[in-house]
């Protein structure tokens, strides 16, 4: 029962944010040390956040090596890999987000 009421409350909550229009996104961005496609990504996506969600996101960097068992827990199986937890739907982008119209759309930005 509590569970159930705790997921109750976050899809209120979610609900009243998207009303009010003030959407905090929540990115978790999946990397694997400091290899050239892993920077590459970081550095395209924090250009992206700057420019279409200041201020309105949180990015989470999980670098695989550091943190193995949650390649498990969310099923990456490749990287770089970018998870948009919130809003709703959850989506999840491969690559090194060099198509920038691409990611956009997978935000639901454009």
């Amino acid at each position: 029962m509590k569970e159930n009421s705790i997921e109750n409350s976050t899809e209120v909550f979610e609900k009243v944010l998207l009303e009010k229009k003030e959407v905090h996104y929540t990115l978790r961005l999946y990397i694997a040390g400091t290899g050239l496609q892993s920077i590459v990504a970081l550095k395209n996506l924090q250009k992206i956040c700057d420019e279409y969600l200041p201020g309105k996101h949180e990015l989470e960097v999980i670098d695989i090596y550091e943190q193995p068992e949650r390649l498990q827990t969310e099923n990456i199986v490749a990287i770089p890999t970018l998870l948009k937890v919130f809003p709703k739907p959850y989506q999840r982008i491969i690559g090194n987000f060099s198509d920038k119209q691409k990611v956009l759309t997978a935000l639901g930005l454009i």
